[in-house]
């Protein structure tokens, strides 16, 4: 088993750029084609590629889906030489393939990386998400809070009028409620219509974004990267799980999860060191998306080590061959 000794994350942390950078690369090619698949599907083939030249025994816990609703990237899927740590790797090649499919704002390409058994397995279902960045109090907003709640509570811890704060959440009906519910204390709203790793990430960069706290439902999978970048970047988040039905709830006790009402904090959804790399495929307000020029790609990546904290963002030219 590895241990945090054992995973060196600076010498991997530049192997992890070049595999988001890999998948933009490949998906840049579909941008504004309108087909999600063929871009998925190109993303997915260019990280494994990329995957499969690192020296580590790395096993996909947040991936495409279980192995037989995904032919590459499936949950469980082992990648890599099979030389070097044990590590758990969370990505998604693609985050925002209808981003990509209608050239909208903010599709990348995502991916983290930990000691083997310290990221949560999370099943594909939904997940409640409330999300700020550094330098709050601890638990200074809740999920038990209800939305208005969590606007004056942060409105406070910042020394500010409610009217001053900005959330960030998901265009989608299931949200309708809670949107009206954050107007009705004047706080703002940035809607976004995919991408929520993305919008979590922003609480991270207010002072550039604009954006003091991510809250809403959306996948459990990308729950677990948004808090891999959280923990690189500071700040707080926390998720639990939502069940449709039977069928998800037994996807979660497949994944090695009992307490299906538990409420998870950013260092139980990630409970080590962990490496997470982004990489722009469309443009977008945390990276640049890919530029294409007769004889280059160009490519801007966010990437990033919790263990030291830093945050490194890398332009990378390569030429088209």
């Amino acid at each position: 088993m590895t241990t945090p000794k054992d995973f060196n994350d600076r010498m991997l942390s530049l192997g992890l750029a070049r595999v988001s950078e890999a998948a933009a690369h490949a998906s840049a090619r579909l941008i504004g084609r309108g087909d999600e698949k063929a871009a998925d599907q190109a993303a997915v083939n260019a990280m494994r590629d990329q995957l499969n030249m690192l020296d580590i025994k790395g096993v996909v816990v947040i991936g495409e889906g279980e192995r037989d609703e995904a032919p590459m990237l499936y949950i469980g899927e082992e990648v890599g030489t099979g030389d070097g740590p044990e590590v758990d790797i969370a990505l998604d090649p693609l985050e925002g393939t209808t981003l990509t499919a209608k050239d909208m704002p903010n599709a990348l390409t995502v991916i983290a990386m930990a000691p083997r058994g310290t990221l949560l397995h999370a099943p594909d279902v939904y997940m409640d998400k409330l999300a700020v960045g550094p330098g709050y109090p601890v638990d200074v907003v809740s999920l038990e809070m209800s939305p208005a709640e969590r606007v004056r509570a942060l409105a406070a811890a910042r020394g500010v009028k409610d009217s001053d704060i900005t959330v960030c959440i998901l265009e989608r009906p299931r949200h309708e409620d809670m949107i009206d519910e954050v107007r009705s204390t004047g706080a703002a709203i940035r809607l976004i219509t995919d991408g929520d790793v993305a919008g979590v990430i922003h609480c991270a960069e207010a002072e550039l974004t604009g954006i003091d706290m991510y809250m809403g439902s959306g996948g459990a999978p990308e729950g677990v990267l948004a808090a891999a970048a959280l923990k690189c970047m500071g700040g707080q988040m926390w998720g639990r799980l939502l069940f449709r039905n039977d069928d998800e709830r037994g996807r979660a006790r497949k994944a090695g999860i009992t307490d299906l009402d538990r409420i998870y904090a950013r260092d139980e959804l990630v409970t080590a060191d962990v490496i997470f790399a982004a990489t722009g495929v469309t443009n977008g307000s945390i990276v640049a998306g890919v530029k294409r020029e007769p004889s280059h790609l160009t490519t801007e990546t966010i990437l990033m080590r919790s263990k030291t904290g830093s945050v490194r963002r890398m332009i990378y030219r390569n030429p088209i061959r």
